[in-house]
C-alpha cells in the first residue's frame, strides 16, 4: 500500500469517527468541554496536509453534524467552511510556524467558529450557556496538539523507514 493510500484511510476513518465523537453522550460535568472534534479534525487536515480534503467535505461534514446534533440545518456548515477556508488559504504561512503558535493559530481559527456558532444561534434566538460555547475551542486547541505531536511524529518514523 502507497503512503499516499495509507493517508486516505486514516484520514478518512478519522473524519467519520469524529461524527461519533461529536453525538457520543458524556457525564454533565465534562460535556460542556467536550472539544468541536469535526472542526478539530478539518483544521488538522487543512493545515497539514493541504488539498486532502475540500471545502466541499467541510460543507457535508458540517451537514452531517447539523442533522446529528439538531442544530440549525447549515449552522455548522457554514462555520466550518470558514474556517477550513481561512486554514487552506495561509497554509503555507502557518505551515513555517512552530508548534506553539500553530496552536494560537487553532485556537484563533476555533474561536472564530465558536463566534460564528455564536451570532447565529444570537440570530435565531438561541441561547447556549457560556461555558458550553467558550470551553471548546480550549479543549479543542489541546486535542489539535496532541493529534499533531502523535500523527507527526508516525509520520517522520515513516519517512525514516523509507
Amino acid at each position: 500500500m502507497a503512503r499516499g493510500e495509507r493517508r486516505w484511510w486514516i484520514s478518512g476513518l478519522s473524519l467519520a469517527a469524529t461524527l461519533a465523537l461529536a453525538v457520543v453522550p458524556l457525564p454533565d460535568a465534562i460535556a460542556p468541554f467536550r472539544p468541536d472534534w469535526v472542526a478539530v479534525v478539518l483544521l488538522y487536515w487543512s493545515l497539514m496536509a493541504q488539498r486532502h480534503f475540500s471545502l466541499l467535505t467541510a460543507f457535508w461534514m458540517g451537514l452531517a453534524l447539523d442533522t446529528l446534533s439538531g442544530a440549525l440545518l447549515g449552522q455548522n456548515a457554514l462555520a466550518l467552511l470558514v474556517i477550513v477556508y481561512l486554514a487552506e488559504k495561509f497554509h503555507l504561512r502557518f505551515r513555517v510556524f512552530p508548534v506553539s503558535q500553530l496552536a494560537i493559530v487553532v485556537l484563533v481559527l476555533l474561536g472564530l467558529f465558536e463566534f460564528i456558532l455564536f451570532w447565529i444561534d444570537g440570530m435565531a434566538g438561541r441561547t447556549v450557556p457560556l461555558i458550553e460555547r467558550w470551553a471548546p475551542p480550549l479543549t479543542g486547541t489541546l486535542v489539535w496538539v496532541a493529534m499533531y505531536s502523535m500523527l507527526d511524529r508516525g509520520e517522520r518514523e515513516a519517512r525514516a523507514r523509507l
